[in-house]
């Protein structure tokens, strides 16, 4: 093992993703998007670690699982900029940027008290209109909303 990886703030990974330059308010959300408390795997949460682009960051090491695209593009919702590396045998092996996906399904609550999403048990959809400032629109009732506004089922 190289002298850099003996420096790691947290423990190398044999196999599995690492999800890193997390925003520290946002490491819990995705957390919790993934679902990563219902996993088996060996999980490392890593929190307010420095960080050269974000001052602090979270990283979140999960052993022997690798998420597919929609898994993991669901947390472009609360943290855009999210980097993604798939570790083999102890080496980055491929690395992602998170990307905002044209569809969220089931991700986001319809802010529109009327929408038939809150009130009828049906899965919620939005089209994603634009990626860079993350601005959705309901396929139900048509409401836009912004980052900002958004609430997380």
């Amino acid at each position: 093992m190289s002298e850099n990886k003996q420096e790691l703030q947290v423990a190398a990974l044999r196999n599995g993703t690492v999800i890193d330059h997390i925003p520290c308010e946002k490491l819990f959300t995705v957390v919790s998007l993934l679902k990563l408390d219902q996993m088996d795997s060996n999980i490392t949460i890593g929190f307010n670690l420095k960080s050269k682009k974000l001052g602090k960051k979270g990283i979140i090491k999960i052993a022997d699982k690798f998420f597919d695209d929609e898994e993991i593009n669901r947390i472009s919702v609360v943290a855009p900029h999210v980097k993604l590396n798939i570790i083999r045998d102890y080496e980055v092996a491929e690395k992602k940027e998170v990307q905002m996906p044209d569809e969220l399904r089931d991700i986001v609550k319809c802010a529109n008290p009327k929408c038939i999403t809150n009130n009828e048990p049906m899965p919620t959809l939005f089209h994603v209109i634009d990626k860079e400032n993350c601005v959705i629109r309901c396929h139900y009732c048509e409401k836009e909303q912004k980052r900002e506004d958004i609430t997380l089922l």
